[in-house]
């Protein structure tokens, strides 16, 4: 059991026990994971944002995903008629907390699965669920994301990106950046500005497009630890056949808010890099005055303060796990998660360099020990932007809920071809 079980002063109860149906769930995974999974190992190499993609991970995320399929496993919350369990929310939370304890390879069927699948199956003609759905389950295509556009920023609605309705083409000109995986994707899901004379948001429209298409130039860009998740995107009369148009025509806002749900929802789970027992682990192996770090005073308060905040992060997840559990819908308190997580995180790694020393400066891999928290250091960073930025998760605290009024909007009623851009003029 998950020992969720406490009982409030106002008589609220809250249950984080499993049970018995989930703690048959939990064994039932867990068996399974036994008879065809690695046990993790506290040596595993990270690769927070899919950055070290060769031929041989490939390989081994295929095999991974097409036996996670062919066992049941691939996509838990899916309609049986596709192939899914019909699993509960909860259940797939049960089911990341077990998988985390397993080798896993760099999760790159996450967008396809995560975000893009769960679109179609909800805005999609039965014609595409057949055409996608099948090979995105068994690992035999990769996804991308192409929303995030140089001028936009986190206004996914600002998109400048057009596609022209040429007989039953569109023709695609535009860039898109930061596309996690994008060169070794074969589908992407895109929106595109389809009429730039209706305001901002009714002017979308929502495709799937083949990256292997004539006229898509792929640009990876190398990150600050020299990696290369992130790609710039761009079209030139890139071609996409009308029949791939997922959603009415000027639909795309509803559709793209579809996908950004389903985000939100695949971000986080089962393990990650934010619990500090790394960092306790580092200070027992790391001397101070010949001494154990851990022994230092300085070092134990800075340790129970991470530990404190972890175990504030912990709680306040327990409230999604105890929404889910009961059949409800987890509220827009789970943005607090990404925000605070993904500065701890950054914050336990910066204080783990220190921890080091002078060998903080050097990155060496075969010193795990220290290499870990320069992995982590450069990586959170794109973690935090990626899924939605500190200032976008701010504002949905603020206004969804504090109840603060939102931003004032200049762009409201207005043709997008209208809506000013660049400084203001004197």
């Amino acid at each position: 059991p998950k020992n969720r079980r406490t009982k409030e002063p106002e008589g609220i109860t809250m249950d984080f026990n499993d049970t018995p149906e989930e703690a048959e769930f939990r064994a039932e995974a867990r068996a399974w994971l036994e008879a065809n999974a690695t046990p993790h190992r506290d040596d595993d190499e990270e690769d927070l944002l899919g950055e070290r993609i060769d031929d041989k991970t490939l390989a081994w995320c295929r095999e991974w995903q097409a036996k996670k399929a062919e066992g049941g496993w691939a996509c838990l919350t899916w309609p049986k008629e596709v192939g899914g369990r019909e699993a509960t929310p909860i259940q797939n939370v049960i089911w990341k907390q077990e998988l985390a304890k397993y080798r896993n390879p760099p999760d790159i069927y996450g967008i396809g699965l995560g975000m893009c699948g769960p679109t179609i199956l909800t805005h999609g003609t039965d014609e595409q669920k057949q055409r996608w759905i099948p090979e995105m389950m068994e690992g035999q295509q990769i996804w991308c994301q192409l929303f995030s556009e140089p001028s936009a920023g986190s206004d996914l609605a600002g998109l400048r990106s057009s596609a022209v309705l040429d007989g039953d083409d569109w023709i695609v000109n535009g860039q898109k950046i930061w596309t996690t995986g994008a060169q070794f994707s074969d589908w992407g899901i895109l929106v595109l500005r389809s009429d730039p004379n209706a305001v901002k948001h009714a002017g979308l429209t929502y495709f799937v497009v083949d990256m292997h298409s004539p006229g898509i130039e792929i640009r990876p860009i190398t990150q600050i630890n020299r990696g290369q998740g992130f790609n710039e995107v761009f079209f030139t009369d890139v071609r996409i056949p009308d029949a791939n148009r997922i959603g009415a025509v000027g639909d795309g806002w509803r559709v793209a808010i579809t996908t950004l749900m389903n985000e939100r929802a695949s971000i986080g789970g089962g393990g990650g890099a934010g619990n500090t027992a790394d960092l306790i682990r580092a200070a027992r192996e790391i001397e101070i005055d010949g001494r154990p770090a851990i022994e230092n005073a300085a070092v134990r308060g800075k340790l129970a303060d991470f530990y404190i905040r972890s175990k504030g992060l912990q709680f306040t997840g327990n409230r999604t796990l105890t929404a889910l559990s009961r059949g409800q819908t987890p509220g827009p308190e789970a943005s607090l998660g990404k925000l605070i997580g993904g500065v701890m995180v950054q914050d336990l790694a910066e204080f783990g360099i220190e921890l080091a020393g002078m060998a903080g400066i050097v990155h060496d891999a075969s010193n795990p020990t220290t290499s870990l928290w320069q992995d982590r250091f450069l990586a959170i960073p794109g973690l935090r932007i990626a899924g939605g930025t500190d200032e976008v998760l701010r504002n949905i605290i603020a206004e969804r809920v504090l109840g603060l009024p939102p931003e004032v909007r200049l762009d409201k009623g207005i043709a997008f071809k209208d809506v000013p851009t660049g400084p203001p003029s004197n």
